[in-house]
């Protein structure tokens, strides 16, 4: 079970890593390549997503103290800032394809990323936080 767990944590860090980080920088950058950032981020949160439910399952099965609320509150805004994200979409192929209202599809990739940024904010504060409750 401690290689599964291991491999789990590992996983779950390095693919969340690259998603908040390219998230706080498309937020940043106004969007600049969110195009091409686009498939991998997605991809990223993919894995964040399923290798959480499997250290969820592995290390906090039973009555939820403080740490699982915690983690419950950051799962949470992972998801919905996984939603956010997935919602631009259609923005972000639009600003891709230089479409005729790009400055409007610009405006709601930046707009996508910058709600993702703050809701992974709070998924890496409340991660941080669990692990000393």
């Amino acid at each position: 079970m401690q290689t599964a767990v291991i491999l789990a944590l590992v996983l779950h860090v390095l693919s969340g890593v690259f998603w908040a980080g390219s998230t706080f920088v498309l937020a940043r950058t106004g969007g600049d390549q969110a195009d091409r950032l686009f498939r991998p981020q997605m991809g990223a949160a993919a894995v964040a997503v399923v290798t959480g439910a499997v250290l969820w399952f592995l290390l906090h099965r039973g009555t939820p103290g403080i740490q699982e609320h915690l983690l419950e509150i950051g799962a949470l805004s992972a998801l919905v800032a996984a939603g956010v994200q997935g919602l631009g979409a259609r923005a972000v192929r639009a600003v891709s394809l230089a479409g005729a209202d790009a400055l409007t599809s610009t405006n709601r990739v930046v707009l996508s990323q910058r709600i993702a940024a703050a809701l992974l904010a709070v998924t890496v504060i409340c991660m941080a936080a669990a692990r000393y409750a």
